[in-house]
């Protein structure tokens, strides 16, 4: 059936208050954040602005029920679980009209994908909990030692406003699995399916105090978060500015474990013996321009050989005037609208200076559809890019391709790997022997061979130098959030 999503939209009810101990509730102080919408400017909401004291009752409350979670048989853990993942399906079309809401991305994308991504996660941890096994040592004859995995208390949560759904749930569904009781505090750009999130797993049985929401801002609410000695472990996805603030934040406090999923500058290399160009640019442009250049791992750089380069540069071209941008509930827009115009004035500054620093924009750059009074921004690629470029060393975060020429494949190696983040790379060769030898070589959490962005929730999701220590997703992510306990028995 074809949804009217303009219909939803007008009779949903935007709810903005926090969500701690089971119960809707206003900030202490009463203090709000007024949000706009990113795809008219309108405004949505007034949303509840946390401090140290909202962050406060909801550890609080975290920290009371982590005895009636953590003591829970697994096997009734993975039933609550699943129930919410149930729930969360039965609640789909909803949460997806709040992801497009809130972010400006096509609410077909957040259906299809957000929503999807954010089930399976939930049901793949839920599946998770009663088949993860200790260890027994091997020790001498007379004693026994074994060790096994123990939930670690109340865990932060701090997520970005990119893919709040799906970056909430691969933080939330393993922690959860472990036996914690988590504090989330979603990006202030962001909060609305977070809420939402919580009052679905209330309506699921998960016990009050299991799961809370504290909105606000990074500066009051999540300091607060970070600073708190009863937060034992935090995960954290965003900037590298911010992620080191939480690492100070941990020492200043009780040396809590941090996890950083930090930003990325990937880089695809291309090398002359793949002979697809149409293939590669398909994959590049996808890639590249999915919910609007807001993703850490967009392959920002396209590293070519330059013998094909010029090639290349125009079949990207050619893919890239195919992305509609607008509306993001009519079915035929592939961009939506970027975050805020905050945002959006960030986007158009990188853009800027790459014009001043000398490369060449072949397409798109400019702010468009400003009628709509939203955020819209064509596609845009630079050609002529190098290395001492602001646009190829830092994370514009938007819908902007730089490409670099090589001639070798060392000096490809090199540039791939000449920045600050290590998050994602690709390779695009059909050399077998040249692909094992760069993927070695190559400075990141994940390399893509022959595609990229191939995913699903059996891998782990991070990167290396400042892209940050955090593994989402995967079996190891259930490391992230346990203790290891080992008991040893001597044996007369």
């Amino acid at each position: 059936m074809l949804i009217n999503w303009h219909q939803l939209r007008k009779n949903i009810q935007l709810n903005g208050q926090h969500f701690i101990n089971g119960k809707s509730c206003d900030s202490h102080d009463g203090s709000t954040i007024s949000k706009k919408s990113p795809i008219d400017g309108s405004w949505l909401l007034d949303f509840a602005r946390g401090k140290k004291s909202d962050i406060d009752s909801a550890v609080d409350a975290a920290d009371n029920a982590f005895q009636i979670w953590s003591n829970l048989q697994p096997s009734k853990r993975k039933e609550l679980l699943l129930n919410f993942a149930n729930i969360i399906e039965q609640n789909k079309e909803e949460l997806a009209l709040l992801e497009t809401i809130d972010m400006g991305k096509p609410v077909q994308e957040s259906l299809s994908v957000d929503l999807n991504a954010t089930i399976n996660c939930f049901r793949y941890y839920a599946e998770a909990i009663d088949k993860i096994y200790g260890e027994v040592a091997p020790t001498a004859n007379n004693s026994f030692a074994y060790i096994v995995r123990e939930p670690v208390g109340v865990v932060g949560v701090i997520v970005p406003w990119n893919y709040p759904l799906i970056m909430t749930a691969w933080k939330l569904a393993p922690a959860l699995a472990v036996g914690n009781t988590v504090v989330v505090k979603p990006s202030e750009r962001s909060p609305l399916t977070a809420i939402k999130l919580a009052k679905l797993a209330s309506e699921a049985g998960i016990p009050d105090g299991v799961i809370n929401v504290v909105c606000g801002y990074g500066h009051e609410a999540g300091e607060a978060l970070a600073l708190h000695d009863r937060v034992r472990v935090l995960g954290f996805t965003g900037s590298v500015a911010v992620g080191k603030k939480i690492l100070a934040y941990s020492s200043q406090s009780n040396l809590k474990h941090v996890y950083n999923e930090l930003g990325g500058k990937s880089a695809v290399l291309v090398f002359n013996d793949y002979h697809d160009l149409d293939n590669i640019a398909r994959g590049i442009c996808g890639s590249m321009f999915y919910n609007q250049g807001q993703s850490c791992n967009a392959p920002s750089r396209v590293l070519v050989s330059e013998d094909i380069a010029d090639e290349l540069i125009q079949l990207l071209v050619q893919k890239t005037k195919q992305f509609k941008v607008g509306d993001p509930f009519s079915a035929d827009k592939v961009l939506g609208a970027v975050v805020d115009e905050k945002h959006m004035n960030h986007i158009l500054s990188y853009i800027e200076s790459g014009y001043k620093d000398g490369a060449k924009c072949l397409i798109g750059g400019k702010q468009i559809n400003q009628e709509s009074g939203g955020y819209y921004l064509e596609p845009a690629i630079f050609d002529h890019v190098t290395m001492d470029m602001k646009i190829a060393q830092e994370e514009i975060f938007g819908p902007v391709l730089s490409v670099i020429r090589f001639k070798t494949e060392e000096e490809a190696i090199k540039l791939a790997n000449s920045t600050e983040f290590g998050l994602q790379a690709g390779i695009w060769s059909n050399d077998i022997n040249r692909v094992h030898r760069v993927a070695r070589k190559l400075q990141a959490g994940t390399v893509h061979v022959n595609q990229y962005d191939g995913d699903n929730i059996t891998v782990p999701f991070g990167g290396v130098k400042q892209s940050g220590n955090g593994r989402d997703k995967s079996l190891h992510a259930l490391d992230k959030y346990s203790e290891l306990k080992t008991i040893w028995i001597q044996i007369d």
